[in-house]
């Protein structure tokens, strides 16, 4: 199984209600699971699966004029799916800093050490910005 990390830009017209139910949609008919993380400026993303769906979905992203920047992180084979289901971090209207740290610390509690420290500083510096 091939796991994959990215960072890219938002363009400023991304609808990321729709980049999620389209994604869904794709990565369950894919086998495709991980975890998106946007603070409406930058994605942070991890996509596991089949290495031919993984790289597939990220040729396609790259395709996306809502993405510009990509650059991945990490590219590595996974025995087991680290993030479990699909999932997407976002701050919930009334969600304090700390507890939205709190439930993606529950989404990234199976995952690699360097992936979770990924994902734990992007949104730390995020936080401090």
């Amino acid at each position: 199984m091939l796991q994959l990390v990215y960072i890219s830009s938002v363009a400023a017209t991304a609808d990321l209600g729709s980049i999620l139910a389209v994604s869904r949609v794709n990565n369950r008919r894919d086998g495709i699971s991980g975890l998106l993380y946007s603070d409406s400026v930058r994605f942070l993303q991890a996509l596991e699966g089949p290495p031919l769906a993984v790289e597939t979905a990220y040729q396609r992203i790259k395709q996306d004029p809502r993405h510009h920047g990509l650059v991945i992180l990490s590219r590595r084979e996974v025995e087991s799916r680290e993030f479990g289901d699909w999932a997407m971090a976002e701050r919930r209207v009334g969600e304090e800093g700390d507890q939205f740290c709190a439930r993606v610390d529950r989404l990234l509690a199976n995952t690699a050490p360097n992936v979770r420290a990924t994902f734990d500083s992007f949104i730390k510096l995020r936080r401090a910005a």
